[in-house]
């Protein structure tokens, strides 16, 4: 788990709100006995899913939609999320949320969050130094500064990585795996767990298959062997293919949660 990556040992994460840097907790994982590490690794893991639960109920209650967006480095999720945002605030017929939020997760750098704050979105960044992975605490301590109003919709993206974040329960409604084409069509069954554990997966820059030696089809089913509940989307958020049954369903979801 994470003490074989190294996320786990003595790190801090800054959280980040319009410049504003505060420390935050470290996790103490330095053992050498197995035994140990393990135990600990499992009190870090219920720790959170404590946490993450309470996130959930706070959401429940105030009726807020919150995805977490799980990828490797370079899939897209930014330019996903973007696209999402403008064409869900371009002022459509459809009943929109309240407030469109985002919270921002990376371990350096607030490059992703400068983009989503440039559509006019209040997004709070999370910088998580060695951490491979957003925390239920990072979250909880986000949505405080954030503060959706009732029925919004919350978009974490979380850290770049296949591997961690399925793991940490954040308190989201659901977790969505976005693979692009560029990546190959063996990606679920090589991150098996990741692919588990999400109820949605998107699959982007469809636009480049024709490109690639990805098949789409081969992608899509190597997902569904893995996880065969998984609800699949396929997209190109650049050339707009499928944006607007992903944006439509997320609609549908939002007004579910009132």
């Amino acid at each position: 788990m994470c003490g074989t990556c190294g996320c786990g040992e003595h790190h801090h994460h800054d959280h980040n709100h319009d410049h504003d840097h505060e420390h935050g907790h470290e996790h103490h994982h330095h053992h050498h006995d197995e035994g140990k590490v393990i135990t600990l690794e499992q009190d870090i893991l219920q720790r959170n899913n404590l946490l993450a639960e309470r996130n959930r109920g706070y959401f429940e209650a105030k009726h807020i939609f919150c995805l977490n967006l799980m990828s490797s480095p370079g899939s897209g999720k930014t330019t996903l999320l973007k696209e999402t945002i403008r064409r869900l605030t371009s002022g459509t017929a459809r009943e929109l949320p309240s407030q469109i939020c985002v919270i921002e997760g990376d371990q350096q750098t607030s490059n992703d969050a400068d983009r989503i704050a440039a559509l006019d979105v209040p997004v709070f960044q999370v910088n998580t130094g060695t951490g491979c992975h957003l925390e239920a605490d990072m979250v909880n301590h986000a949505v405080k500064h954030l503060n959706p109003s009732d029925g919004s919709l919350l978009f974490v993206e979380n850290v770049g990585n296949l591997v961690c974040p399925a793991m940490f329960d954040l308190g989201e409604a659901k977790k969505v795996v976005i693979v692009s084409t560029t990546e190959g069509d063996d990606k679920p069954l090589k991150y098996p767990h990741i692919f588990l554990e999400a109820d949605i997966c998107v699959i982007n820059k469809i636009d480049l298959a024709p490109y690639l030696d990805t098949d789409v089809e081969t992608l899509r089913n190597n997902a569904l062997k893995v996880n065969h509940h998984l609800q699949i989307f396929e997209v190109s958020a650049t050339k707009g293919t499928g944006m607007d049954v992903w944006c439509d369903w997320l609609v549908e979801e939002c007004a579910k949660c009132k």
